[in-house]
């Protein structure tokens, strides 16, 4: 079950978790704001879009128990809302880039010391993660928000 595991990648694994239970956080909030303002259909996406992250935090969860290590994500910064679909999108869009920085990093740290686990692990939640920048892309320019 355990494996030496070098601590900065455990670092970046404990970074991970924080980033992601962030933006569940953030999706969350938009979801619940979106459905208040009578916006269903960019609730449903964003809560989508919660789960999605969520289903991250999870693996990264997985992977630092399976390594002998509590999950430690740490204190969240609060959630960016907005009243603005525009604004909300840009904030995702920015929190997804942030991600996609965040796990380019990690891949390579974790190339650089010769853990292939926990370089699979970063870089298949890098693709996820710059599809959702794409998705956000496409929103913003469809207008719609949805």
């Amino acid at each position: 079950m355990n494996r030496r595991v070098d601590p900065r990648t455990l670092g970046w694994l404990n970074r991970a978790l924080n980033h992601e239970m962030s933006a569940v956080q953030q999706y969350l909030a938009q979801s619940v704001l979106a459905r208040l303002q009578g916006d269903e259909a960019l609730a449903t996406q964003l809560r989508e879009e919660c789960r999605e992250e969520l289903d991250h935090a999870a693996r990264l969860m997985e992977r630092l128990l399976l390594d002998g290590v509590a999950p430690q994500a740490g204190t969240l910064p609060p959630a960016r809302v907005s009243r603005d679909k525009a604004q909300m999108l840009a904030a995702d869009r920015q929190l997804e880039l942030n991600a996609v920085a965040l796990y380019e990093s990690a891949a390579a740290h974790a190339r650089r010391v010769r853990d292939p686990v926990c370089s699979q692990l970063f870089t298949e939640l890098l693709a996820e993660e710059a599809a959702h920048v794409r998705e956000l892309d496409e929103m913003s320019a469809a207008g719609t928000g949805q």
